[in-house]
């Protein structure tokens, strides 16, 4: 039965990225608040490591919560002079990151889940491998005549390539691989309907395609990001093959160069696969009151022949955008079982009694007869599971017909 999601009436919360320049000054600033946090991390680590192995000796149980953690932080506060000139709120919030990334990572092992499923405990940050992420809450920063005052007298100039719907609740300031500063606000914000059109669609994610719809006017190409980018980032990954260092040495400029380079292009390569999504999420949504969207998962796709051309449809980072567009602007998804839904008729609903290989792209129906491209077929049983009426997706529903309800 096809799962329902609909979107809430109630205001939701949405990040806001910009670009931030950095001056010298507040770049070092960043750098030693940065060293503080880390060290935080880094000792709630070694209390959790700690506490693991005392709960394997003793008969009574040890915890590493946040009332312990917190209470840590408050006698090395005490205690260190250095620590205490920093301001406490990204350090209690990097307690509040590790309590959140460890508990995950219980669950996962008390629900008994294989080792390859399972979020890993949380890792000691080493200085140069850890990027720089502090998250400050309301109290931690302020935004006055268009910069960014943090805790700690740091200020940062925001590039506003647009405006917060809301005053932010709070602000991860965070470096990337190319070193370049970010700060992503989050805001709470309200649904913006849009017009009604009384038009459905069935979607069904694939490779050869990445998104194949009701609406030939919808489907969404395999746009090739990664593939047309292969030939230069094979360039850099050769020369930084040439030039890795011995184990335990420093990196060399050269090194450190193509590592810029590859990481370069592997940054545009994303950005235009989150480009290409949105935009064609866009589209869909205003189009479209109802959405029967494939609930796929393409993790498994990464252990298959398919793996580098699954990798680059960006199915997952698609569907997200999806969902996301239509909770933005009201409408209705309904997240479908992809059970059998290459083997289902959408006019009969008759099943095959065999999987139909990848080669075989056209589905003949052996009970009623009907013959459509598989893709196109599969979109249609969407529709069919979340209990819509199909006629919907050919250009509206009959008049007066209202569109039932998701089974």
């Amino acid at each position: 039965m096809a799962t329902r999601q609909e979107a809430s009436e109630r205001s939701g919360y949405a990040r806001y990225t910009y670009r931030l320049r950095v001056s010298s000054t507040a770049l070092a600033g960043l750098d030693v608040e940065w060293a503080r946090c880390r060290w935080v991390w880094n000792e709630c680590v070694a209390t959790s490591r700690k506490v693991h192995g005392l709960n394997e000796d003793a008969a009574e149980k040890v915890t590493c919560g946040p009332a312990q953690l917190d209470r840590m932080l408050t006698e090395a506060r005490a205690a260190m002079g250095w620590l205490r000139e920093g301001s406490s709120v990204p350090q209690q919030q990097t307690i509040r990151d590790f309590g959140t990334s460890r508990a995950k990572a219980l669950k996962d092992i008390k629900a008994g889940l294989p080792m390859r499923q399972r979020a890993g405990m949380p890792r000691i940050k080493r200085k140069r491998d850890a990027l720089p992420s502090m998250n400050y809450t309301r109290r931690g920063f302020r935004l006055k005549d268009g910069r960014l005052h943090l805790a700690g007298g740091i200020t940062l100039t925001v590039v506003w390539s647009r405006d917060l719907p809301a005053d932010p609740t709070s602000v991860r300031v965070y470096r990337d691989s190319l070193g370049h500063w970010y700060a992503s606000f989050v805001v709470a914000t309200a649904i913006e309907p849009l017009p009604e059109t009384g038009r459905v669609i069935g979607i069904d994610w694939g490779v050869r395609e990445t998104a194949t719809t009701t609406s030939n006017a919808h489907d969404l190409p395999h746009p090739q990001h990664g593939k047309s980018a292969a030939a230069k980032l094979a360039r850099y990954q050769k020369q930084m093959a040439r030039r890795k260092p011995a184990r335990g040495k420093a990196a060399s400029k050269g090194y450190r160069a193509a590592s810029r380079a590859a990481a370069k292009v592997h940054k545009k390569v994303a950005r235009q696969r989150q480009d290409t999504a949105r935009k064609w999420a866009k589209t869909v949504v205003h189009a479209f009151d109802r959405l029967a969207v494939e609930d796929f998962r393409p993790k498994f796709l990464a252990k298959s022949t398919m793996a580098r051309k699954a990798a680059d449809a960006a199915i997952g980072a698609t569907k997200a955008a999806l969902t996301e567009m239509a909770r933005k602007h009201g409408r209705i998804v309904h997240l479908v079982h992809p059970a059998h839904t290459t083997m289902d008729c959408a006019q009969c609903g008759a099943r095959t009694k065999h999987a139909l290989p990848l080669s075989e792209r056209t589905y003949a129906c052996t009970a009623c007869g009907a013959v459509s491209p598989r893709d196109k077929n599969s979109a249609r049983v969407m529709l069919v599971r979340a209990g819509l009426n199909p006629a919907g997706a050919d250009g509206g529903s009959p008049a007066g017909a209202p569109l039932p309800q998701a089974a």
